[in-house]
């Protein structure tokens, strides 16, 4: 049953007047029936629509598609490789979850909501299905799940209607112009950051390699021949981890039949933000009703960036968007599904879904759960606000979000229980304990420390926010449900982060989570301000024009005007905000000083009265044009491994893990001697090696422990159990008949991997194992 309270009213049109604003938070309304679609128009004989050019339509689609695929054979992707994952994207994905979406959802939107929503739940429904195949141990027949789907729906008659729908509203064609841009930029900032940096396979002995990218790829590895998943570098030690991405990535290589490395370092990451960008666009249009809003909200997402103004680009806060995307692909895959979540919520705030909508919740909800351990805190902040707002204004319980709530809770309890098994992974409450590195001693007031670092935090990162605060305004406070509850999650996002503790800055995930609300409402507040502005046709020109050319000056200032982030003598905490708060002041008094004139400028102008306000918001959110450029320019002065911590990973190495992969089986474990990215030092070891996981795809005795759910408890990087580690060392060292016969039976080893650069092996091993491949620095032996 649904309250009163959020029952659908009226359409009325965006732009009600402050004083026309309801007295308490209004019944939440259906979108506008659509966008009239350029590629319609009327006949002048019969007043009966026409459909001129109807291919036209496919013309963003096709070119983005084709502009993406080049961009990775260019990347050396096979184009072979390419076909099977498109084949693999449409049919195993895209199909079965259309589909299923349709059959849940109440009435159509138009056939990009339907794809772009049902690939989504396609993500979704391969889990269960690889979970199925994974228990059963028959993963060869991963590849019919999405037959059966199909198979389903055409045999049942009330279900074969979904093949066929009928649509009312068509995407109008300025929106997929705008949309496959940002797209199109976004693989270009992923090719120049990523694809570009980071060959599929080592090409020499000097390869390096970003760290966490071998981490990933051998959670995918043991996803795709273990259940339940263990951390592959200890092999027996539980995975306590988000790892449902990882299965994701794992069912791609089964279903496709493609090589993981190609999965990971090609293929996943540019799918996912392309399928990210098109749900935020997707998303922003059906809450609002506005395919403006969409596309605002799609750019300020992907195109613009982080506030700095460094060189090389520092990220004193980390990011929203830059890098995080590609160094671990959990983000964007969880991106995804929120984004989803979002939008069924809306939709169930606005009655435009019935009870499937609570289904598609419930799916949504659990898979998000296991994408990101902070997906799911925001959204419970975000639905237990708008439940008090929408409980006070309107004085009786809106079922609709106590139902979410429950489903919100129950989804939660699962993470907490089943997949994370209670580990915090070392979040603690200590509020504030993210801007601590910060303050400046005061001689003063407290507020003179703290002030600055606030502002800096919220220019960085908050920047392209800014629409809310208009929305607010105009609206007197008096938000819609589905407003509320975006405020709410933009808010809770960052206020989490800052109110918890993580060693590895790992709270700057629940901003990141928050960055998805807080996106869609500041479009949804731009398009406000845009349509009180009524422009012409040439203003709106005018307008796009004054965006383009500031964002390109501020690229070309920060080209030659930006430097690194220098420290004082001695230094001060604040030094590596200080160019931020330098370039954040001079733009503020830039815009002062605009302001004031702006008057005289309307009198000489007289087009430009009442257009202050948009112009002035669209300056504001396209400050952050440089950082994607900025990060790109950075990766560029590195000849591979980007622009970040990297490991060396050589050739020799890979070949050796790879050869292990193609004559082993895949429940047998392998011992090694290398478990440090370089040779310990006054017996210091940096435990974060995962190459031979990663490339074997094999679980490994003891590799690299660094990111073992018990080693982020505890704080400290020594290996929970000396002995375990002795006996696998011994094997390489010291090895008796005994010893190795102990290992095989005791801990299931069959294989013995030697880098003789981290040590040689005792010259008794060959004559107690089989050597069965070596090349000029690695050894693999077969136990007998």
């Amino acid at each position: 049953m649904t309250a009163p309270a959020e029952q659908p009213a009226s359409p009325r049109a965006e732009t009600q007047s402050a004083e026309q604003a309801p007295a308490a938070v209004p019944a939440a309304r259906p979108p506008v029936p659509a966008d009239p679609a350029p590629a319609e128009s009327v006949s002048s004989a019969t007043g009966a629509p026409r459909r001129a050019y109807p291919l036209l339509r496919f013309l963003p689609f096709v070119a983005t598609l084709l502009y993406v695929a080049a961009v990775l054979v260019e990347a050396d992707t096979a184009v072979l490789d390419l076909v099977k994952y498109a084949l693999y994207l449409g049919l195993a994905l895209t199909l079965p979850g259309t589909l299923v979406y349709r059959a849940l959802r109440r009435t159509p939107h138009s056939l990009l909501d339907d794809l772009a929503m049902g690939t989504a739940v396609g993500l979704v429904l391969e889990l269960p299905a690889w979970t199925l195949v994974s228990v059963l141990d028959i993963r060869g027949v991963l590849w019919a799940w999405p037959l059966v789907v199909v198979a389903l729906f055409a045999a049942v008659p009330r279900l074969r209607t979904h093949f066929r729908p009928h649509y009312s509203v068509t995407a109008p064609l300025g929106f997929q112009w705008a949309v496959g841009g940002a797209v199109a930029f976004f693989t270009t900032y992923l090719s120049s950051t990523f694809l570009q940096r980071n060959p599929i396979l080592p090409t020499s002995e000097d390869t390096r390699q970003y760290l966490d990218l071998a981490y990933q790829l051998s959670l995918a590895g043991e996803a795709k021949h273990q259940f339940p998943l263990h951390v592959p570098q200890v092999a027996g030690e539980p995975l306590f981890y988000h790892w449902f991405g990882y299965a994701h990535m794992a069912a791609s290589s089964m279903i496709g039949g493609i090589d993981l490395p190609v999965i990971a370092l090609r293929l996943a990451i540019p799918f996912l933000c392309a399928l990210a960008i098109v749900l935020t666009a997707v998303v922003g249009w059906r809450i609002s009703g506005r395919a403006l809003v969409g596309a605002v909200a799609a750019a300020l997402f992907f195109v613009v960036g982080e506030t700095n103004f460094t060189d090389p680009v520092t990220m004193p806060f980390g990011t929203q968007s830059s890098f995080v995307i590609w160094h671990g692909m959990s983000m964007i895959y969880s991106w995804v599904l929120l984004l989803a979540l979002i939008g069924v919520v809306c939709a169930l705030l606005t009655g435009q879904l019935a009870r499937g909508g609570f289904v598609l919740a419930f799916l949504f909800l659990v898979a998000s759960s296991g994408a990101k351990a902070s997906s799911l805190p925001v959204v419970a902040v975000a639905l237990l606000v708008t439940f008090v707002v929408v409980l006070l204004a309107q004085r009786r319980i809106p079922w609709t979000l106590l139902t979410l709530g429950v489903l919100t809770g129950a989804a939660q309890l699962f993470a907490m229980a089943v997949l994370f098994r209670f580990q915090a992974y070392g979040v603690t409450p200590e509020p504030m304990w993210s801007f601590e590195r910060f303050w400046t001693p005061p001689d003063g007031p407290m507020w003179l420390a703290v002030l600055p670092v606030w502002f800096a935090f919220l220019v960085n990162m908050q920047l392209r926010a800014a629409g809310i605060v208009p929305l607010v305004w105009l609206r007197r406070g008096r938000l819609e449900p589905t407003q509320v509850f975006l405020l709410a999650g933009g808010i809770g996002g960052p206020l989490i982060y800052l109110m918890v503790k993580q060693p590895g800055d790992g709270n700057q995930y629940f901003t990141r989570a928050g960055f998805t609300f807080a996106v869609l409402l500041s479009a949804w507040g731009y398009a406000m301000v845009y349509d009180r502005a009524k422009l012409s046709r040439v203003g709106r020109i005018f307008l796009g024009v004054e965006a383009l050319a500031f964002a390109v000056v501020l690229v070309l200032a920060q080209f030659r005007l930006a430097g690194p982030a220098e420290a004082s003598v001695p230094p001060s905490p604040l030094d590596p905000l200080m160019p931020l708060l330098r370039w954040a002041l001079g733009l503020a008094a830039l815009g002062l000083l605009l302001a004031a004139l702006w008057p005289a400028l309307s009198r000489w102008r007289p087009a430009l009265r009442g257009r202050g306000g948009v112009v002035a918001l669209t300056a504001i959110l396209v400050v952050g044009a440089p950082g994607l450029i900025m990060d790109m320019r950075k990766s560029e002065r590195f000849s591979n491994g980007g622009a970040y911590a990297t490991v060396s990973l050589p050739r020799s190495r890979v070949e050796a893990a790879r050869w292990l992969r193609d004559h082993s089986a895949p429940s047998d474990v392998v011992a090694t001697n290398a478990h440090c990215i370089n040779a310990p030092t006054d017996g210091y070891c940096d435990p974060r090696s995962f190459w031979l996981s990663a490339y074997a795809e094999r679980r490994v005795l003891v590799e690299g422990w660094a990111f073992a759910p018990r080693v982020s408890e505890s704080g400290s990087w020594e290996f929970w159990d000396p002995a375990l580690l002795a006996r696998n060392d011994a094997a390489f060292t010291a090895p008796t008949t005994q010893s190795l016969t102990a290992l095989r039976a005791d801990d299931g080893v069959r294989w013995l991997v030697a880098d003789r650069q981290a040590g040689p092996e005792s010259p008794d091993l060959a004559g107690l194992a089989d050597l069965r491949y070596s090349n000029d620095r690695m050894a693999v032996y077969e136990l007998r």
